[in-house]
């Protein structure tokens, strides 16, 4: 995948337009969001009611900081995407996000709408990134025919998915 701002990994400088393999991206980035992410969902929904505000500070610091990496290594028209995937995801995430919480006996209507901030950013963060993954799996990053192919498909999958957790709920 080619950068598109400056970047340094492993102890080694990339500069804007160089090339860097996907896997010194996609296992940190996809552990460490996890991580961040997962901690963002039990500050938001564990029973011992975590301070607005401290759930706001951590998860906004580290949203902020992850957008600014997928500027660096995606670009700007990556990041549209993401919020494509924002819109897509609305029903995609409250239908992901209440499934999860019914695991634990939980609804989402039982939490207000400010404490489903900052899950729902991780969210679309995560997502971003995993439609960035297939992309560059597909290897049709460069190649718009397949490109569109894979982008439809990811669509299609995610809807199906949305789907069939919110019929899973029921």
């Amino acid at each position: 995948m080619k950068l598109h701002g400056s970047l340094q990994t492993g102890g080694k400088s990339y500069a804007a337009g160089d090339d860097i393999a996907w896997h010194q991206v996609y296992p940190f980035f996809l552990v460490h969001m996890l991580m961040f992410g997962g901690s963002g969902f039990l500050m938001a929904y564990y029973p011992s009611d975590t301070p607005t505000f401290f759930l706001f500070l951590h998860g906004g610091i580290a949203i902020a900081i992850y957008t600014v990496f997928y500027l660096t290594i995606f670009g700007r028209d990556e990041v549209r995407w993401m919020f494509i995937n924002a819109g897509l995801g609305l029903l995609g995430i409250w239908s992901q996000i209440g499934w999860i919480l019914s695991l634990f006996g939980k609804d989402i209507g039982d939490y207000p709408l400010h404490r489903h901030i900052v899950p729902f950013l991780y969210f679309v963060l995560y997502t971003f990134l995993l439609r960035n993954a297939i992309l560059d799996l597909a290897s049709c990053r460069e190649d718009e025919d397949r490109r569109r192919v894979v982008d439809m498909a990811y669509v299609i999958g995610s809807v199906a998915v949305y789907a069939g957790s919110l019929l899973m709920r029921e």
